[in-house]
C-alpha cells in the first residue's frame, strides 16, 4: 500500500485532476514542480516560489551529493529545513546529471562511476546509495528510483539494454528503500520510442510495485511530436490508482498535450532559465523582454496574475532591466514564469474539472504557433 493516498477527482477523457496527501501537504494535479538544483530555485526564495502556488519542488540529487553534500544537509536537518521549504519535496535520482554531466561516467551493473564536474573527483552511484540519499540524506518525501537514460534517437537495443538494467535497479532500489510511512518511491518506466519495450518496462515496474510511477526518457532529443507519439501509449500502460509523472517536460503545449494524455506531474528548469535570459511565457507564447517594442509599452505582463512580478511591472521596466543587465530583472522574470505555469496548472485543472480540455488545448496550441511565428 502507498504511504500517500492518490484520489482522481476529475476526468475528461483520458486526463484527470487528482489529490496527492502527503504529511507536508496536499499536492493539486496535474502539479508542475519548480526545480531546486542545488538546494534553490534559482534567483527566488521559497516565499516567492510559494507565492505561485507551487505545492511542491524537485531537488536534485547529482548536485546535492557533490555540494554541499548529502551527509552534511543530513547533519543540518534535512532538506527542508536546510533551505526552510516546508511543503513537499521530490528528489531526482542522479541519473540524469550523472549522464551529462559527469566529466568521464561509466555504467556497470553495480553502479555508476563518475568524476566530478566541479572538481574532477570520483564518485560511484548505486541504486541503494541513491536511496541512501534521497530518503535519509535529504529526507525527500517522493523518491526516484535510480535508471539509466539514454538520448533519442537510439537503437532498440540499446534501448532495450537500458530499461532493462532500470528495472533491475528498480529491484534493488525497492528493496533498499523498503516500506515507509511518511515517504514514497517511484519506479520510472523507459524503452525508448519503442512500444513493447514500454510495456515491458511497465510491467516489470508493476511486479514490484510503486507508489507512483514516472515516464522516463522523453525530451531527451526526439521533438514534440515524437514525445506526443510515445504519450498516446505509454500513461495507459501504467497504474491509474497512482501518480504518473512526466520527466523533465516542459513548455506549455508539452504539459498540456501530456496532461491530456493522462500525465499527473511535471517538472522542468524552462521557466527560471528562460527568465535568466529575458524571455518571459505568457498565453500567447513566449516573449523576449529584450525586444525593443517593449520599451515604452507600460502594460504588466499579466494583471490576472496576483504575483507582483507579474501584475505590478511594467514591460518597459522589465525592458529596461534586462538591457542593463540587472539581477533584479532576472529575478522578476523568474517569479513571473514560475507563477505563470502554476496559472497554467490551475487552468488544466479547471479545464478537466469542467469538461473543455480540448478548447485549452487549441489556445495553448495558437500561443506556441504566434510565438514561432514572431521569433521567424
Amino acid at each position: 500500500m502507498a504511504a500517500f493516498p492518490f484520489q482522481v477527482t476529475a476526468t475528461d477523457g483520458a486526463a484527470r485532476t487528482g489529490l496527492l496527501s502527503t504529511p507536508r501537504g496536499e499536492i493539486r494535479t496535474p502539479a508542475f514542480m519548480p526545480v531546486g538544483t542545488a538546494g534553490t530555485v534559482k534567483a527566488l526564495t521559497v516565499d516567492q516560489v510559494a507565492e505561485t502556488g507551487a505545492d511542491i519542488i524537485l531537488g536534485n540529487t547529482y548536485h546535492l551529493m557533490l555540494r554541499p553534500t548529502a551527509e552534511r544537509v543530513a547533519r543540518l536537518g534535512g532538506l527542508h529545513k536546510f533551505m526552510r521549504w516546508e511543503k513537499p519535496i521530490l528528489t531526482d535520482s542522479g541519473g540524469f546529471q550523472v549522464m551529462s554531466l559527469g566529466k568521464i561516467s561509466k555504467v556497470s551493473e553495480e553502479a555508476v562511476t563518475f568524476q566530478s564536474h566541479i572538481d574532477g573527483s570520483r564518485h560511484a552511484l548505486s541504486p541503494e546509495r541513491s536511496m541512501q540519499i534521497q530518503a535519509d540524506l535529504l529526507g525527500a518525501d517522493i523518491v526516484m528510483q535510480l535508471d539509466e537514460l539514454v538520448g533519442l534517437p537510439t537503437t532498440e537495443a540499446r534501448a532495450a539494454e537500458a530499461m532493462r538494467r532500470s528495472a533491475r535497479w528498480a529491484e534493488r532500489c525497492k528493496a533498499a528503500f523498503g516500506q515507509r510511512d511518511t515517504q514514497d518511491l517511484f519506479g520510472i518506466q523507459q524503452g525508448g520510442q519503442s512500444e513493447a519495450l514500454r510495456r515491458e518496462s511497465a510491467e516489470r515496474l508493476i511486479e514490484i510495485g510503486f507508489d507512483g510511477y514516472a515516464v522516463g526518457g522523453l525530451a531527451v532529443g526526439e521533438g514534440h511530436a515524437g514525445m506526443v507519439e510515445v504519450l498516446d501509449y505509454a500513461p495507459a500502460m501504467l497504474p491509474a490508482d497512482r501518480p504518473r509523472y512526466l520527466m523533465g517536460v516542459g513548455k506549455p503545449l508539452d504539459i498540456v498535450e501530456a496532461a491530456a494524455r493522462g500525465i499527473d506531474m511535471f517538472d522542468c528548469v524552462l521557466p527560471t532559465r528562460s527568465g535568466r535570459h529575458g524571455q518571459a511565457w505568457t498565453w500567447e507564447g513566449a516573449i523576449n523582454l529584450k525586444n525593443a517594442r517593449f520599451a515604452e509599452d507600460e502594460s504588466p505582463l499579466d494583471a490576472s496574475i496576483p504575483v507582483a512580478a507579474s501584475s505590478a511591472y511594467s514591460k518597459a521596466y522589465l525592458h529596461h532591466l534586462v538591457k542593463a543587465d540587472e539581477i533584479l530583472g532576472q529575478v522578476l522574470l523568474s517569479w513571473h514564469n514560475l507563477a505563470f505555469f502554476q496559472a497554467l496548472m490551475a487552468e488544466i485543472r479547471a479545464a478537466i474539472a469542467e469538461g473543455r480540455l480540448a478548447a485549452l488545448r487549441r489556445r495553448v496550441a495558437a500561443g506556441a504557433a504566434a510565438a514561432s511565428d514572431s521569433a521567424a
